[in-house]
This record gives structure tokens, sequence and C-alpha cells, in this order.
């Protein structure tokens, strides 16, 4: 789109840079997550002329300034961008584009590259980056010429944006950065066979899903990170109203429907409800929208759902029948899907049964932890922190790991965009960041990261962003000394022998896998001390009954802070399927 001080189209000669920031402001991007470079410096000399349309906020690493992309297009639905430079600069996007595509991220990523004439000569800080990220992005461009990169930016965020969403790569040289031209702002995409309208459901399948429903006895719905990229949570909420169904989510799915609902069955797969996955178990109808069964949900996938008839809706027509045969296999925008499938459901004959049999297994087998403990669980820390914020419109970002896992469970989410989380790829380092992209977008709202010592540690540097952009982002740190979720494989099928899963000095009992159960004394690194040397509020906490004015002072602290909290190692995160197993393997103590 255009702006009221700068027009689309320009008849005077400008630089392939300004063409391309340009670009950026014509497409309605306010942000942009950027480190320099010497291959890139002509991006951000212009990205200074236009600081008064788009902020640039300079990320500690590009991994961090990748995900903090990833934060502003995860809560809100636009596309993120991000920019580096060549060579190591763009390798260092590399996870962060492997994890939007895993997720279905919209993301446009700009790499500054050698000079054309210099490409494959093994110039300084050259590397082939279009090559390195051909499996891990939707579309990837080199710009040679100077007069392509309008088009090339007008396609890029066409494709990161419709359909299945997806990061696209940008790679331009330095040298076509600083030629010049006359920029055409509307120039005709060159997409051959690119599909920009979105696949419809024909209305004799919607028919048939809806006469699935009516003749069910035993149906659920499993919905995922599709409904929110189509935007689709009204109308997957009138769907459950209109028929009754139970409904349980993947961790990618969570907020799409409110949790507290008394048809909400919470997430399903390895660490899912117990309910969920009994009900998935037993189900004789699954609709599943926006989902793509993965290994996490599925565990033995021949099982799953194994006795049930088998609705799968999705845009992208590759995920249908890929991991598990879909009776019905659907290829639409599920938005239309189910507004389509609204307007002529009709509730199941006699479901009272089923349902009623949902709520006793939700009643009997509830996410639990140990309340007798002493000291301070992660389950009980994030249980407080939702008591204390669920009424303060929060968005919730968090790392990888245990407490990944625990927020999943405890943390209720009732609307869509407030959870934050590297699903796909499962990305130690993805918290911080990502709450600190999406803090950009909502300087007046509540965002927590809520994050473990492992993960924090591989991008905690963006501490220092949040201290010089005024990002209040808020650190829940469970700090529990070790690689939690590879220690609890250890103990659970590698008979405890620790393997490089404890972070302290090894001197301490807990190398060993010996202690107390409240962690190190002397605990390794002082998460205080570091925080403020970022500029950051920071506290700790190790006793129960200071937990609550501590989660206080954090949430009202007036800009970016870390509560270390110190929790137990023992801990495991239950319920768990074993990979590979079914429901009928499930641990629960």
């Amino acid at each position: 789109m255009a702006t009221a001080t700068q027009p689309k189209t320009k008849t005077h000669l400008t630089s392939g840079a300004d063409i391309l920031v340009q670009s950026l402001v014509n497409h309605g991007v306010d942000t942009i997550f950027a480190y320099p470079g010497g291959a890139s410096m002509p991006l951000h000399q212009a990205l200074t002329r236009f600081s008064d349309r788009l902020r640039t906020i300079l990320p500690r690493h590009e991994q961090g300034g990748g995900f903090a992309a990833q934060g502003v297009a995860r809560s809100t639905g636009k596309v993120g961008v991000v920019m580096a430079t060549s060579g190591p600069g763009a390798t260092n996007l590399v996870t962060a584009l492997a994890d939007a595509k895993l997720d279905s991220i919209p993301l446009v990523a700009i790499t500054g590259q050698v000079p054309t004439k210099a490409i494959g000569g093994d110039a300084f800080q050259e590397t082939p980056i279009v090559e390195v990220c051909r499996g891990i992005t939707k579309h990837h461009y080199l710009v040679t010429d100077v007069n392509d990169v309008a088009r090339v930016m007008k396609e890029a965020f066409l494709i990161a944006s419709t359909g299945r969403p997806g990061p696209v790569l940008v790679d331009v040289p330095k040298d076509v950065q600083q030629a010049r031209t006359v920029p055409d702002y509307d120039v005709a995409i060159n997409l051959p066979g690119f599909r920009t309208e979105n696949p419809k459901a024909r209305p004799e399948q919607i028919r048939q899903i809806a006469a699935a429903i009516k003749l069910a006895k035993r149906p659920i719905l499993y919905a995922g990170g599709g409904i929110l990229s189509a935007n689709a949570s009204e109308e997957l909420r009138t769907l459950v109203q209109k028929t009754g169904i139970p409904i349980t989510t993947t961790l990618m799915g969570l907020g799409a429907f409110p949790s507290e609902h008394e048809l909400a069955l919470d997430m399903l797969g390895m660490h899912g409800s117990v309910y969920a996955n009994l009900a998935v178990d037993q189900a004789d109808l699954l609709i599943a929208l926006g989902v793509r069964f993965d290994d996490r949900v599925t565990g033995k996938v021949e099982e799953f759902c194994k006795h049930g008839k088998i609705v799968h809706i999705d845009i992208d027509a590759a995920e249908l029948n890929k991991n598990k045969p879909a009776h019905i296999p659907v290829c639409s925008d599920v938005k239309y899907a189910l507004t389509e499938l609204n307007n002529i459901v009709e509730r199941p004959d006699d479901i009272s049964a089923w349902v009623e049999q949902c709520k006793k297994w939700k009643r009997d087998e509830p996410f639990h932890y140990n309340q007798e403990f002493p000291g301070i669980t992660q389950q009980h820390a994030i249980s407080e922190l939702w008591k204390l914020t669920r009424d303060l419109d929060p968005v919730i970002a968090v790392g990888v790991g245990q407490h990944q896992m625990w927020s999943a469970q405890f943390y209720k989410f009732s609307k869509p965009r407030t959870w934050l989380c590297s699903s796909g790829l499962g990305t130690m380092g993805f918290g911080l960041p990502a709450a600190m992209g999406a803090q950009s977008q909502f300087p007046g709202r509540l965002v927590i990261d809520i994050d473990g010592d492992g993960s924090i540690q591989m991008n905690i540097q963006e501490l220092a962003t949040c201290y010089c952009e005024k990002l209040p982002v808020k650190v829940l740190l469970l700090n529990n000394q070790h690689l939690g979720m590879v220690m609890q494989w250890e103990d659970r099928f590698m008979q405890g022998n620790r393997a490089h899963t404890y972070l302290g000095p090894t001197h301490h009992p807990e190398a060993r896998g010996e202690g107390d159960g409240l962690g190190p004394a002397e605990r390794f690194p002082d998460f205080v001390a570091i925080a403020k040397g970022y500029g950051c509020g920071a506290a700790n906490v190790r006793k129960k009954s200071d937990l609550v004015a501590a989660l206080q002072e954090m949430i009202h602290y007036p800009g970016a802070y870390v509560l270390d909290v110190e929790v137990p190692y023992q801990e495991h995160v239950l319920p768990m399927i074993p990979a590979g197993h079914t429901v009928r393997d499930i641990i629960k103590e």
C-alpha cells in the first residue's frame, strides 16, 4: 500500500536499496529487524531515509532478529521482516527460516550478498544462501538486476502471505543495491502457475462432512495452527456451538478455542491431556482442521484414531493423505470451509453419552502436580502467573523444553495469536526474541516470555535490544539448572545416566544426578546480575510464599524484567506418550 507522503511510483532514478525499502513501506511494513554488515550497508543507509515510516530495530544477533520478525507475524498475522548481511549474517538466519517453514509463518528475509561479479569466487563473507535455504523456504530469490527489485519484493510478500504461509528469502547483491533505475511498483508479477486464489471446498464436500457429523456417535474436532493462519477462530467456535462436539487442539492451535470452555479437551499428543488422547482414540469421526498429523500428535500413526472416519481440511494439498489417510480429504481455505459448513451443519442425532464420557475423563484425569512440594514447582509458577494475568490480555511466548509443555498445559488461552511457540522445529532460544517482536507491535500490552535457563541462553543477548528499544518484555525464567526435557528422557529411557544435561559447575552433586530437589545452593549463572547488566529489572525467588508478590513486581515493572525462579530439576512433564507409541502406553506418574 502507498503512504500519503510517498507515492507508489517515482519518475527519477532510484537506487535498488531505496526501491527495496520503499517496497516494504508499500506493503504496510512498520517494523523491520535488521543487523548491518558490509554487503547490506546500502540497504541500511536507505532505512535511515525512511525512518519516519519504518522502524528499524537492531537485534543483537541475526537469529534473534529472525525470531523477533516471527513474533510480529505470529501475534498480528502480518508478514514479519528481517534483514541480515551476507555470509555469516545470512547463515545466522537459517534456523529462524526453517522454524517459520515448519510452523507456516509468513516471513520475508532480506540478505545482502557480495557483488554479482564476485559471486562464486569465494569472496569475503560469501555464502550461496539461496542454495543453503532452498529446502527450508517457501520460495527464494537471488536478484541480479536492479529492474527486478520492485517485482521480486511484490512477489515475495504475495507468496509469504497467501495459501499456506511461509518464509521467502530475497538475496540482493551489493551492486544491485547501489545500481539505479526508474522503479515501477505496479509491475505485474511473474509467477507462472502460482495460484493467488485460495482453494475452496466444493459444495458436495461440505455436504459430505455435514452428513458425517449428523450420523456420528463419537465425534471429535482436532484443530491446529491452520485455524489461526486462516483467522478462522470465530468460525471454529460457531461450529462447536452448533454441533456440541468436543474439541482438542494441537500445540500450534492453542488459543483457537477457549481452553476453559466445557467442551475443550485441551492439547492432545505426546504431552497432551489424557482425556484428549482417549477421546481421539475412541472417536468414530475425527474432523481435522488445519493440521498435519505431526508425529508428536499421532505417536504410532497407524494406531491413531484407528477405528474412526477422518475428515481432513487443509489449504495445502500436500498435507492431505501424507501422514494419515483421510476418508474425506478436502483441500480448502479452512475459514471458507467452516463458513460453508456452519450454514448447513446440524447437531448429531445423539452424542450426549459421548460428551458426558469426555467430560468424565476430563474430571478423572486432569493435569496435576505435587502441590505439597515445599519449594516452587514449574507448574505452580505458571498456574499462578495465569491467575494474575488472565484478565490482562497478555501475549505469552515460550522457549523450548519442559517449560514449554507445562505452559501449554497450565496457562489457559482464550484468544488467538496470544501464544507464540516454536512447535515444529522446537528451537531453543525462540521465546525472548519472539516476545520482543510481539512487544514492538503492542507497546502498551503485557508480553511475557516463559523460558528455561537452557533455552534463554541461546538468545539472552536480546535483553540488550529490549532495554535499548524500550520493549518492556517480562521473562518468567524457570531455572532448574538442567536441560530438562533431555534429562527427562534420560530418566525415563536411559536409566538416569546424565549425558551433559547439567548446566552448572561440574563439582556440584547435581552434575551426577544427585541433590535435594531444590537445586544447587550456588546457582550458575547469576541471571539477576546478567539481566541488570543489560539494564533490565531482575529478581530471584525461591520460597513459595514469595512467589505471588514476585510475579506482581515483574508484571508491574515499567521496563524489561527477568524473574529468576528456582525450581526443582526432578520434575517431569506428564502425561507422556513415548515416541512411536499409543495412548495405551501413556505414562501418568
